[in-house]
């Protein structure tokens, strides 16, 4: 919390900073700080400015190699109004210094007349390979790729290599991975930037490469990109098209994003909340309602199950109003233990610790598990109950402070119904588990995201079911 007041007060300070600077045309201390202040902190900076001519004094006076990144991480909002602003030279300028995959997922955020512009104002290759990533999939590795990356021939020497990432590096996403292809363009290699610096001058890219690398498709899901760049660690994997060809890269920096995108995608999920496509600050309350009203229309339905469970044994809840007593602490139980293993399962999953051919494996342990809780909760259940029971916090109002201790009546009673709860509790957490298991599995089975089965259905699921136990024991030990 600290830390997050620190990053507020030094993002306000950058505000005044930056316009007191432009309002007394100081440019050189202008773009001094834009040499040296990380362009995500000047870009919240400057989107606060009420007047957005101010940042476009900025891209006019600061050298496009300072601001491309700091355009890149403005609002979209904020992005509409500056190309609004910029003739077309200077719009190109700014182009001209972006990385594709950049430009790309500005204009997938612009209208379609600011797309056009953008577009006729870059250079004809990157326009090309613009389009190209555009007409891949959302959320694939063609998607999230860049094109600019430092390709070499395989027999090429390590002093030229060096020479020529130098000549045009500077221009690439990254270049502390190089890709090696032959004379036919087919990708044989990969070369990190340490092993090439420390290698002998006259030694060819081929004998020192790393021939045991790693590649993905331009269609494979970029959740799965991301977890191939983090296994084995790498600061770039090549993308291959489906001939084999390298037409990009996915850096590291790329996969974090990625990495940030699914994790918020996942726990929306889990709490029944369609993904908000902006950050919440810029989502407006009716998009708020939208993205909520659904998901709690559908429990709602699905709450009808418990309801229609509990108007079929009203007459036996009227015969004793007590068991009405136990039947949140019931449901609320069972529920929360199942909300633990399915929270374990979705990470295990979206980590790939293991797969659904793993089920029999991870249902063979959660089942032992979740026996030893069931028994555990509800023992410590059977306890408690009749301690509140005696006690008179639920069911008579004569406590054992009355005299009730030695009543056979009331402890036979009393020990019945503590362990009618107690057992169903214990049941309830046992079915709860093994249905957190079983969805989630089922779900990646298959092949759809198993944060989609989330808590409030797994709850909703666990609630009719121990209801149906509950009453069902009930009625069996109470003769009701």
């Amino acid at each position: 919390m600290e830390e997050e007041l620190e990053l507020s007060e030094k993002i306000e300070q950058l505000t005044e900073t930056i316009e007191q600077l432009i309002d007394t045309k100081n440019v050189k201390e202008l773009r001094h700080l834009f040499e040296v202040v990380p362009e995500i902190d000047l870009a919240e900076a400057c989107a606060e400015f009420k007047d957005v001519k101010k940042i476009v004094f900025i891209l006019k006076t600061v050298k496009s190699e300072f601001t491309a990144e700091f355009f890149t991480d403005l609002p979209p909002e904020i992005k509409e109004e500056i190309i609004a602003y910029l003739s077309d030279d200077q719009l190109a300028e700014i182009l001209e210094s972006q990385f594709t995959d950049d430009i790309v997922d500005d204009l997938e955020e612009l209208p379609a007349n600011i797309v056009t512009r953008v577009l006729r104002n870059v250079p004809k290759e990157k326009r090309a390979n613009i389009n190209r990533l555009l007409n891949y999939a959302d959320a694939t590795a063609g998607s999230i790729m860049t094109t600019e990356f430092v390709a070499l021939l395989d027999d090429m020497t390590c002093d030229d290599a060096i020479k020529e990432i130098r000549k045009t590096g500077k221009n690439k996403e990254t270049i502390y991975t190089v890709f090696v292809m032959d004379r036919k363009r087919t990708l044989v290699g990969t070369v990190d930037l340490d092993d090439l610096i420390f290698a002998d001058g006259d030694a060819k890219l081929s004998d020192i490469m790393n021939k045991d690398f790693q590649t993905v498709n331009v269609n494979d899901d970029q959740e799965e990109v991301a977890n191939i760049v983090k296994r084995y660690d790498l600061n770039a994997v090549a993308v291959l098209n489906n001939d084999g060809r390298l037409v990009g890269i996915v850096t590291v920096d790329d996969v974090m994003d990625v990495i940030e995108e699914e994790q918020t995608e996942d726990i929306s999920k889990l709490q029944m909340v369609t993904p908000l496509e902006d950050s919440y600050l810029e989502t407006s309350s009716f998009q708020m309602v939208k993205k909520c009203v659904p998901w709690i229309v559908v429990l709602l339905i699905l709450g009808t199950f418990s309801s229609f469970v509990l108007s079929t044994f009203e007459t036996k809840l009227n015969q004793m109003v007590l068991l009405a007593a136990f039947i949140p602490v019931i449901m609320d139980t069972g529920g929360n233990a199942g909300g633990q293993t399915i929270a374990l399962m979705i990470r295990g999953l979206a980590l790939q610790e293991f797969t659904p051919r793993d089920f029999f494996k991870i249902i063979r342990k959660e089942a032992v598990s979740a026996a030893i809780i069931a028994l555990c909760i509800a023992a410590f259940g059977f306890i408690w109950f009749t301690l509140e029971q005696y006690a008179g916090i639920v069911g008579s109002d004569t406590s054992i402070w009355l005299g009730n201790c030695w009543n056979a009546e009331f402890a036979a009673e009393t020990f019945k119904t503590s362990g009618l709860v107690a057992g169903t509790l214990g049941i309830a957490i046992f079915l709860s588990k093994m249905v957190a298991v079983l969805l989630p599995m089922g779900a990646a089975a298959i092949k759809k995201d198993p944060a989609i089965v989330s808590q409030p259905l797994l709850t909703t699921i666990v609630d009719v079911s121990s209801l149906l136990i509950y009453f069902g024991f009930a009625a069996l030990l109470f003769n009701l």
